[in-house]
């Protein structure tokens, strides 16, 4: 084998994930080789994040303005400009052409193979490009599985052959139907229904449950009920037993209870699934690893029972967000570094070489109008954890700051506290343009800062950060 099929490091997937771990390892004097069958930029830049941010934004903003008197009355037109916020989504998507990621790529030091990799065996992977080529590379010190998630599809009789839309589709449609199904309540689903709602769209969402059930019940209590008030419809605690498309193109579903929704496309949005079905984890001989499951890994992203195999991002389904998946990477690659120069491992919580925020803070955003905020854990999980806890709460609209800057403002913010530990362990607000306010949460989380000494941290008035002095007062200033 020449010395051009063989690297320190060999990264499967050049997503936000392993463009990150890749680019960490290489600081770390580690010649890498980066491998993507797509595109360079995975996911978050393509079909997640960046345009779905996009496509509800221009909405978010016209919102803004109609919320504020003297703004509201310079306001013409009923909606977005819709082929406006199709054609911004595209730019912030580069238009699906990864040159760009591909030169930051190149400048960062790390080599780049297109095609799809598989391992064969330890420390060795085959690359296959689009004309089936093959070429074979090994990696001295790692291999990290960096491949992402893929979309779930639910057994709803009928749905696969009715060819719904996924998470990719409905980010990166060009033009915008008449009316839209979505299955599930999670966030994907109830951002879709925001920005296609405020498109135009005439929107339906069946849920199995209620909205963003993962999260504190007035969160979705609180975005169901504006999406409903936007004109969308909003379905809970129901499913779908069969979809079938007619002859016109038109999808019908029925749903449980015999009811009847018909549709131009039907979007599904149950969860993800890890994509390590086709990575070659079967051709290492550990029993514990099976295709398709998310790999197991400690909080090095070591996978378990390796010394040479990582995995970080939806690979693993710790915390299947882009921004902790990054942090993963960032872990792992340090870990990568390190063990190959002979240097100790700092794996104690909140070590150098560790992902430990993952296990309890946490930070997510839902886009949704209003947006959720939230890190750490709902006072159930506190619950379920067996901490005991101090739940306190407080209305938005009575904070200046909130109230200034939007007419008629409304929302609600949560602490959970440790009551032993006089800590915050979970923090939710609910509100329109609240998602700056959850760093701070997730900072005071991390750093176990004591209630005690947050009534030191003075937020500056009038603005929304003066809702942490209220929801101190409300636990009660410490004797």
């Amino acid at each position: 084998m020449s010395s051009d099929d063989q690297y320190d490091v060999i990264v499967i997937g050049a997503g936000a994930v392993g463009e990150n771990l890749a680019d960490r390892t290489v600081q770390g004097g580690l010649r890498t080789l980066l491998i993507e069958h797509e595109l360079v930029g995975g996911e978050c830049s393509y079909w997640a994040c960046m345009p779905s941010k996009a496509l509800l934004r221009s909405a978010a903003a016209l919102n803004a303005a109609r919320a504020v008197g003297g703004a509201a009355e310079a306001i013409s037109g009923d909606r977005v400009d819709v082929a406006a916020v199709l054609a911004r989504r595209d730019s912030f998507a580069a238009h699906w052409d990864d040159s760009g990621q591909v030169r930051w790529v190149e400048q960062a030091g790390i080599d780049l193979a297109r095609g799809h990799a598989r391992l064969d065996g330890a420390r060795t992977v085959v690359i296959t490009d689009a004309e089936g080529a093959t070429r074979r590379v090994t990696a001295r010190h790692a291999v990290a599985v960096c491949t992402g998630s893929g979309a779930s599809i639910p057994p709803i009789e009928g749905l696969v052959e009715a060819e719904p839309w996924t998470s990719r589709e409905v980010t990166s449609a060009k033009e915008v139907p008449g009316s839209l199904a979505i299955i599930g309540g999670g966030v994907v689903a109830v951002e879709m229904a925001t920005a296609y709602t405020a498109l135009g769209c005439s929107v339906t969402v069946i849920a199995r449950g209620r909205l963003l059930a993962a999260l504190e019940d007035f969160a979705g209590d609180a975005v169901a009920q504006r999406l409903q008030e936007s004109g969308a419809r909003v379905l809970t605690h129901t499913g779908t037993t069969r979809v079938e498309r007619d002859a016109t193109g038109r999808v019908r579903m029925s749903l449980a209870g015999c009811d009847t929704i018909e549709a131009d496309e039907v979007v599904v949005a149950t969860g993800r699934t890890p994509r390590t079905a086709d990575v070659g984890v079967d051709t290492l001989g550990l029993d514990h690893l099976t295709p398709g499951d998310a790999l197991p890994v400690d909080d090095t992203m070591l996978v378990t029972g390796t010394d040479w195999l990582y995995a970080a991002g939806d690979a693993t389904m710790r915390a299947p967000l882009t921004h902790q998946g990054k942090y993963q990477a960032r872990a792992a690659g340090d870990a990568i570094s390190a063990r190959a120069a002979g240097r100790p491992i700092d794996d104690a919580p909140w070590g150098t070489h560790v992902a430990t925020a993952d296990h309890r803070a946490v930070p997510q955003v839902c886009f949704s109008s209003p947006e959720v905020a939230s890190v750490g854990l709902t006072a159930d999980q506190a619950a379920e954890a067996g901490i005991p806890t101090r739940v306190v709460d407080y209305a938005l609209g009575r904070v200046a700051g909130v109230s200034v800057h939007r007419d008629g403002a409304e929302g609600q913010a949560r602490l959970v506290v440790d009551a032993e530990r006089d800590v915050i362990v979970g923090f939710t607000v609910v509100g329109d343009e609240v998602a700056e306010l959850l760093h701070a949460a997730t900072v005071t989380i991390v750093g176990e800062v004591p209630i005690a000494r947050l009534w030191h941290a003075v937020p500056a008035y009038p603005t929304a950060s003066e809702v942490w002095l209220r929801l101190l007062e409300a636990l009660g200033r410490p004797s």
